[in-house]
């Protein structure tokens, strides 16, 4: 499985569980794309912008990226390597570093019940930058966390990697012990804060602040009202006022219920925050938080009888900036924690609403059944969460604030309100689907009509989603169009228009836009519906920006399509296959886009007009093409097969249906069994007869007068069809479905 793990900067970066193996008709042809428009492993791999750098033997978990657009590398942490790739190639100039643990520690590690292939390495899972030259890096050390310095040199040009072998320090609170644990960390003005375990049994989780030159201060330890069995997805500075001393850090974790908070066992989604200043306090929570808060994330969907699908599980968090870097959007991804109902759902939230939420009561536990309920009685001043400063209450440090204060901190660290998803409802929704989300990265794209935020969504089987929100009447009123589905592995410069994948396996690279994709066809180039993409009057291209339209995406472009040939007609794919009666036949045909509604239309022989086709019990309509069961001498003909989709209508393929009578197939065979016996070289060309028989422009008018010799086959074939013709041969295999058989010629290609 690919893991999808995610770290951001300017770039993204994204980590995907291990692909599935591809069934043998696969090989060869192992990716895939998704958006509103699915492509398929060929297309893929055709469009050939798909770089690959398979890893080496010996090392494993590709999932800590670094991004340094100013020398222009990506720096990846895997089990005992840290590697620098080129963001332009990652397998151009590749340069790596070996870390192993030392083999003592690996002894301990195994000693102590881990398992020595997979644990008992030193995983990178730390890479912070320090300053001009140098990255912060930590491993897990086989469960015994180590940290040191990564040289990398003030400019491209000085071509340094190296890492300091004189300095190593204990990375205790700084690196989580388990390499599986899910962590998270921030360095800012040489001070690291990071969400992890601090001990080798995985059970002291604390938000630390390490480094620089204050005493390294903590959570409260051992209370499950700070925190309980977390899980840290995300650590972001967010600004509060114009004054640095308001500055705040937001943590994104998902933990176990508090006491009380939740009938049974139940994991809870939250956002923390705490002062970028706080020195902890003078009598009580001594070198601790006093600053911290955190408060509960929902994200569901509102249903009859005010009962809500509730996606519980937060997976990844990822913040938009925007023109005022106090209020970044945040988007977040959630699943649902039930194993009879799997979901996913992607929500955004607003810093407005956050802040509101940590404005409002404070959980407190009260009643004859000890319930959480609103604090009502007196908050003490300054209000618990507020950071010492000139702004706000004029204390200069948390060491000065009152002991009540301080105190009521210590009790109360979680609000009662939830903080509630912008639009009150999720903007992407994913439910009885083999797959969950499992991270997101998103890029703001200048569109011909207006900015557009472009979701890479990944997911638990390898996958990535590409997805784009448009609104309709307004802008809670969003539809949700996936333009792409890629199975890969994750992370993404968008200086560079580039998106970076990593997973057990390696590390891939691939544009953000893959214009080409999406046909030939100006239709096909609009109705997908991609921001970075329009029709330029010959092909799907990438687009630049330059005058605003007042038109939708969707509305503008087709307006273009019309001065282009929308019927398109001459260049529909057409298709000549056979049909014995009485059997099943399959006529494929699949739009791209998994918007566009399909409908077929028949047009027998000798008939001008095109009759709609109604699905009954004999004809069913799948997302692959029309299955026919039972074909009848009626079921001849020209059929149809269109795709609609925002009242645009596109053929896709005509397919030339000649139904064989049973009775014809059924003579063949008779005389076949008869002239079994007869070994004379006349009856070897028998395939080439038979085919004359198919290729005949009447063939319902001929008489049965080839002899053919028909070896039965006793696999069950799948109903695909009789015979196929492609480019003036037949393929390798003819199926025959007929006369309650079925018969499999195998001879090769013929012209």
């Amino acid at each position: 499985m690919v893991c999808f793990s995610l770290t951001l900067s300017l770039a993204r970066s994204l980590l995907l569980p291990q692909p599935h193996r591809c069934p043998e008709s696969w090989r060869g042809e192992t990716l895939t794309f998704a958006f509103f428009f699915l492509f398929r492993p060929s297309e893929m791999l055709e469009s050939s912008n798909l770089v690959t750098f398979t890893g080496l033997a010996n090392s494993s978990g590709y999932d800590t990226f670094l991004m340094d657009e100013e020398r222009g590398r990506l720096l990846v942490g895997a089990e005992d390597h840290v590697f620098s790739f080129d963001l332009v190639n990652i397998n151009r100039d590749v340069k790596q570093i070996a870390w192993p643990a030392t083999p003592s520690k690996r002894d301990e590690c195994k000693w102590a019940g881990k398992d020595l292939g997979k644990e008992c390495s030193n995983f990178v899972r730390v890479l912070q930058p320090y300053n001009q030259t140098h990255i912060y890096i930590c491993g897990t050390g086989a469960f015994h966390p180590i940290c040191s310095y990564l040289e990398i040199g003030k400019r491209a040009e000085d071509n340094i990697f190296r890492l300091d072998a004189n300095y190593f320090e204990n990375g205790r609170g700084k690196s989580p012990y388990d390499p599986n644990m899910q962590s998270s960390f921030l360095l800012i003005d040489g001070e690291l804060y990071s969400g992890t375990s601090a001990d080798f049994m995985g059970r002291d989780f604390a938000i630390f602040r390490t480094l620089g030159s204050h005493h390294p201060i903590r959570t409260e330890q051992h209370d499950s009202r700070w925190l309980n069995d977390p899980r840290f997805l995300g650590i972001h500075l967010i600004p509060e006022s114009d004054n640095p001393e308001d500055d705040k850090i937001f943590l994104f974790f998902k933990e176990s219920a508090m006491d009380g908070e939740h009938t049974g066992k139940a994991t809870i989604s939250r956002i923390g925050q705490l002062c970028k200043n706080d020195m902890g306090g003078h009598r009580s929570l001594v070198n601790k938080w006093t600053t911290f808060l955190k408060a509960k994330l929902t994200c569901s969907v509102p249903g009859l009888s005010g009962i809500d699908t509730h996606f519980d599980e937060l997976q990844d968090v990822f913040l938009m900036s925007a023109k005022d870097p106090k209020n970044p959007v945040i988007y977040a991804v959630f699943t649902t924690s039930s194993n009879i109902f799997r979901g996913s759902a992607i929500c955004m939230y607003s810093m407005a609403d956050i802040r509101r939420v940590f404005l409002g009561p404070y959980a407190h536990r009260d009643g004859p059944n000890y319930q959480w309920v609103p604090f009502q009685g007196r908050v003490p001043y300054p209000r618990p969460g507020t950071c010492p400063s000139k702004t706000f209450g004029g204390f200069d440090s948390t060491k000065d604030l009152p002991d009540d204060v301080i105190t009521f901190a210590r009790l109360h660290p979680a609000m009662y309100n939830p903080v509630q998803p912008m639009g009150g409802k999720p903007i992407v929704v994913r439910t009885n689907v083999e797959y969950q989300f499992t991270q997101l990265v998103v890029d703001r794209v200048e569109a011909e009509d207006g900015q557009y935020d472009v979701m890479f969504i990944g997911t638990d089987l390898g996958t990535v989603l590409k997805v784009v929100t448009i609104p309709r009447e307004s802008w809670h009123d969003l539809e949700e169009v996936v333009l792409e589905e890629m199975t890969v592995f994750r992370s993404c410069a968008f200086l560079l228009q580039q998106l970076y994948l990593g997973s057990d396996l390696g590390i891939s690279q691939m544009p953000l836009h893959r214009c080409e994709v999406y046909g030939k066809a100006c239709a096909e180039c609009c109705l997908a519906r991609d921001p970075y993409c329009a029709w330029d009057g010959i092909e799907c291209s990438r687009y630049f920006p330059t005058a605003k339209s007042t038109l939708g995406i969707t509305e503008h472009y087709l307006l273009v399509c019309v001065l282009d040939d929308l019927e398109g007609y001459s260049s529909v794919e057409e298709r000549s296959v056979y049909g014995v009666e009485n059997s099943s036949m399959f006529l494929e045909c699949s739009p791209k886009s998994q918007r566009a509604l399909i409908y077929w239309q028949l047009q027998r022989p000798n008939d001008e007009r095109k009759h709609e086709i109604v699905i009954d019990e004999r004809l069913s309509l799948t997302g692959q093409g029309l299955l026919i069961r039972s074909l009848t001498q009626a079921d001849s003909g020209v059929y149809h097969c269109h795709a609609v989709e925002h009242g645009f209508i596109q053929p896709l393929r005509r397919i030339n249906l000649q139904v064989i009578p049973a009775q014809r197939v059924g003579e063949l065979l008779l005389r076949a069994n008869a002239n079994d016996k007869d070994p004379s070289p006349k009856h070897k060309l028998w395939y080439r007869d038979f085919m004359s028989l198919l290729e005949h422009p009447d063939l319902n008018s001929l008489h049965s007068r080839t002899v053919c010799r028909l070896q039965p086959s006793r696999s069950v074939l799948p109903n695909r069809g009789a015979v196929c013709r492609e480019q003036g041969k037949y393929c390798d295999k003819i199926n025959f479905v007929g006369c309650h058989k079925f018969v499999q010629i195998s001879k090769g290609c013929h012209d």
